[in-house]
């Protein structure tokens, strides 16, 4: 004999799976393929002429060099308001080199806020430059609903290795957001914006200016 708490959750797990099924599934973006391959000392990046072009819901996206990176992550910022959270729902402060050893980027406080990322220490263990070169705050758009599962998972403390594109976004009212092309860059325009095709690990379940600034 059934009992009433058997139906409570007969009816939960029918109310699951019909949701389910009404979940939009988004195919994944018809993208070139990448062939550079990233080591941990630094990311990988090869420019393309003719600039490839995809859509992405209402957004263009340019890809204007192909990039791959093995990086540790050193902060995530989750997003729903603005633009640029249609495209990216979250910044990850990476880094790599000096920047990937914990016994390094454990003495740095990392911190994010309206899409900067901002580091702070009390004794610096490596030059102020390396930290800027060797880390970096990226907007990570998922080219499919499984790149988007996958980084779902990520915390800091988690490492990343992933290829994609480095891209600018346009709207037909002409709005803009290009992707930085250097790792020694900061102030504005200083921010990677990649299209996110593979994550080449498992990930284990579980920032305008952007690159290494100091916070005083």
């Amino acid at each position: 004999m059934l009992r009433p708490w058997h139906w409570i959750l007969i009816a939960l797990l029918a109310l699951g799976l019909w949701q389910t099924r009404l979940t939009p599934v988004s195919p994944p973006l018809d993208t070139p393929s990448v062939a550079i391959h990233a080591s941990r000392s630094a990311p990988a990046q090869r420019m393309l002429s003719p600039v490839p072009v995809v859509q992405q819901g209402d957004y263009e996206l340019r890809l204007l060099a192909e990039f791959a990176i093995n990086a540790r992550v050193l902060g995530r910022e989750n997003y729903r308001l603005g633009r640029e959270s249609d495209l990216s729902p979250w910044d990850f402060a990476l880094g790599w080199g000096a920047m990937a050893d914990p016994s390094i980027s454990s003495q740095f406080s990392i911190r994010q806020s309206g899409r900067w990322y901002y580091w702070r220490t009390d004794q610096m263990p490596i030059p102020r430059q390396q930290v800027i070169t060797s880390s970096a705050n990226m907007h990570l758009i998922p080219a499919s609903d499984q790149v988007r599962e996958q980084l779902e998972r990520l915390n800091e403390g988690d490492d990343l290795n992933f290829k994609g594109f480095l891209v600018e976004a346009r709207a037909d009212d002409g709005w803009r957001w290009r992707s930085s092309l250097r790792r020694d860059d900061t102030w504005n325009g200083a921010c990677e914006v990649i299209l996110v095709t593979e994550v080449l690990q498992p990930v284990r379940p579980g920032a305008v200016v952007c690159d290494a600034l100091p916070e005083y």
